[in-house]
């Protein structure tokens, strides 16, 4: 099993999870042990699926504001939330080939694993969601065809996706390519760099 289709496995088992109750304040109970790459892998899937639904009832247009901005601060936190786990996830990476002697045509990378991890993640929730439209019964057939059509493309995208990250990960093994790691740093959620909470 190659380490995407690992990635795939375990996505899907936090999507199926959180599915059994489907409700946003369902607690995680991640079933990997605490330090592993499954654990954050799994928890990592958990957040972006919490924020998925977060994402559906905040464009209801009968939401009560205040509501909507409740729901906008777990968003914003859940972003920020999401951003330090991929950074957790590329310093799993950094161990692994720490000792990897790179080589001196070595090249790097425009993402980083973590990151193109993080769209692989975000995938099986495409494909999840779109295989319930064209599974769902009270639909149009013009609707589940279409759908279709689109779960088909998304399904090719996870490969090709699953492939490039394999390949990636094996330059670095290899030494073709190099690890360079730049923290997201946004300024907006740091009161000391967002001039309408630093001004206040």
């Amino acid at each position: 099993m190659t380490f995407t289709q690992h990635c795939n496995e375990i996505f899907n088992q936090a999507i199926r999870d959180y599915h059994v109750y489907d409700n946003i304040d369902q607690p995680i109970h991640n079933p990997y042990e605490e330090g592993s790459i499954e654990n954050r892998l799994y928890l990592k899937n958990w957040i972006d699926t919490v924020q998925w639904h977060f994402e559906d009832i905040i464009r209801d247009p009968q939401i009560d504001p205040a509501e909507a901005l409740v729901l906008k601060r777990r968003i914003d936190k859940s972003n920020q939330d999401r951003t330090d786990l991929v950074e957790q996830i590329d310093a799993y990476f950094r161990q692994q080939y720490a000792n990897v002697q790179v080589q001196p045509d070595a090249r790097i990378n425009t993402e980083s694993p973590a990151w193109a991890i993080d769209r692989l993640s975000i995938l099986a929730l495409k494909i999840y969601h779109m295989r319930e439209q064209v599974e769902r019964p009270e639909a149009s057939p013009e609707h589940r065809q279409k759908c279709q059509q689109k779960l088909d493309i998304l399904l090719e995208q996870q490969v090709d996706l699953g492939t490039a990250i394999n390949q990636l990960l094996e330059d670095i093994e290899a030494g073709r390519k190099y690890m360079k790691v730049y923290m997201q740093m946004k300024m907006y959620n740091d009161p000391s760099t967002n001039p309408v909470l630093y001004k206040k």
